[in-house]
């Protein structure tokens, strides 16, 4: 299983970034994917989720109207569309399946400062 994170970089408060993560050595369809990040100093925590095929996603609260979890399973990819990024969203962003184990990629850095 291998998931690879990307998109990640420096944007302005207000701004917009899209992430994406490639996975690859498991049968992608199958599974619920989710999307966790991690501010210095804090613990990791669950952003959104997206049901296997993509019909149902949940939000955190402290992102809800604001970031888009989607994918395209022809592709293996799932993406976070994150808009009217604040300061408070800076961390590293990770990816996760949740198979026999959970399977993380390497986590791609959301910097957000003016």
């Amino acid at each position: 299983v291998q998931l690879v994170e990307s998109g990640g970089g420096l944007v302005q408060p207000g701004g917009s970034l899209r992430l994406s993560c490639a996975a690859s050595g498991f049968t992608f369809s199958r599974y619920r994917m989710r999307w966790y990040r991690q501010a210095p100093g804090k613990e990791r925590e669950l952003v959104a989720t997206i049901s296997s095929v993509g019909g149902s996603t949940n939000y955190a609260d402290s992102i809800k109207g604001r970031f888009t979890i989607s994918r395209d399973n022809a592709k293996n990819t799932v993406y976070l569309q994150m808009n009217s990024l604040k300061p408070e969203d800076t961390a590293v962003y990770y990816c996760n399946a949740r198979l026999s184990e959970d399977y993380w990629g390497q986590g791609t850095q959301v910097t957000v400062s003016s």
